[in-house]
């Protein structure tokens, strides 16, 4: 079922209901059950993030996940060779290249793109050739719009973390950094879109950035799931985006 009116469009990350599996190490609950709900709610893409220490999503979800899912596949991963084999292999629609601390509780920030930006060419060329698209996961800032479109991504996601943790002080401003790089991104040739942090709350002024393509919502979601469902936490994500494009 396709949401109508929505003109930004929604990714779910289903990496949380894989961590809730990997707390008892069994079946439940089903990752491919709970995009297929998410599909079937509106979603018009399924992200998941294959990290290296397999801490929640696991190779054979994306394996299934490709198989199935009528709607997009994107896979967040870092840009290590393991990986990259086994994203040209399965072929999702799109990767989004993400930094990857093995510490970390959740990715922390953007991808330095312009201290990569040789290999990181590299990397988008190898996908290309697999008939991949490539995303840039990156801070809002010039120097890493500019060095994602030297490479040849075709998009970028603005990690909203900043935005999403600010205080009532600074929320304004940075917001105002999310407006001027996404203006820059697209001055730039690139699709642009956005994630980390965002919730029913914070979501709307993001959404009504001039530009916007997409917006990946993970954590959030499931959370509101434990709550109200998962088809319905979708759908509340969904209204939200419509209501901005009305």
């Amino acid at each position: 079922m396709e949401a109508q009116g929505v003109s930004v469009e929604l990714g779910v990350n289903i990496d949380h209901v894989a961590t809730l599996r990997e707390a008892r190490k069994g079946i439940e609950p089903d990752v491919i059950a709970a995009a297929k709900v998410c599909e079937l709610a509106g979603a018009h893409q399924i992200t998941v993030h294959l990290r290296q220490d397999r801490r929640h999503i696991q190779d054979r979800d994306v394996e299934l996940l490709a198989q199935v899912l009528n709607v997009r596949l994107n896979l967040e991963m870092a840009a290590v060779d393991e990986i990259i084999g086994i994203a040209t292999r399965i072929k999702p629609h799109s990767v989004c290249l993400v930094p990857e601390n093995r510490q970390e509780v959740t990715t922390e920030g953007g991808l330095d793109v312009s201290s990569q930006q040789e290999r990181l060419t590299e990397v988008v060329s190898r996908f290309h050739e697999a008939g991949v698209k490539v995303s840039m996961f990156i801070d809002p800032e010039n120097e890493q719009v500019d060095a994602s479109a030297a490479t040849g991504a075709d998009f970028v996601e603005l990690h909203t973390g900043a935005y999403a943790n600010a205080d009532e002080a600074s929320e304004m401003d940075e917001l105002n950094r999310l407006v001027q790089a996404a203006a820059h991104a697209i001055e730039s040739g690139l699709v642009f879109n956005a994630g980390h942090g965002l919730t029913v709350r914070n979501l709307r002024p993001v959404a009504a950035i001039s530009g916007l393509h997409e917006v990946n919502i993970g954590h959030s979601i499931v959370s509101r799931a434990v709550f109200i469902g998962l088809e319905a936490a979708v759908r509340e994500m969904l209204d939200i985006l419509r209501s901005v494009s009305a």
